[in-house]
């Protein structure tokens, strides 16, 4: 009888580990974003007197910019918010991202005083 009672344990706890592992799994595959992938950003400026333009290409990973000195979330809708921070240029942005590409409106301080503009993204192949 205990023979048959170690068994039977060890064959639940077999279960419960390949349960827990699909569970995991599962969560992981959640976490992923629609617009995860490289993505190059041009931010221009309209106003203002921070450079003319700024080039920079990061990634987004789990809905998170992945960038030196930028922090943000891409939603699954789209909709992101970020921060820049580089030297003496800090900045915030918002826009929204749709399919392979992404545009909104940004505003900041640089060197020469305050500034704003647009940016525009587009993910790379």
């Amino acid at each position: 009888m205990f023979n048959y009672l170690t068994n039977f344990s060890r064959f639940n706890a077999r279960v419960l580990a390949c349960v827990a592992a699909m569970a995991a799994c599962t969560l992981d595959a959640r976490a992923a974003n629609r617009f995860d992938g490289t993505w190059d950003f041009v931010l221009t400026t309209k106003s203002g007197s921070c450079n003319p333009a700024y080039n920079i290409s990061g990634g987004i990973i789990d809905g998170a910019i992945q960038y030196g000195g930028v922090s943000g979330r891409v939603a699954p809708s789209g909709a992101v918010s970020a921060t820049v921070s580089f030297g003496p240029i800090h900045a915030s942005g918002s826009g929204r991202f749709s399919g392979a590409s992404g545009s909104g409106i940004w505003r900041g301080q640089g060197p020469g005083g305050q500034c704003s503009g647009i940016w525009s993204g587009k993910r790379k192949t």
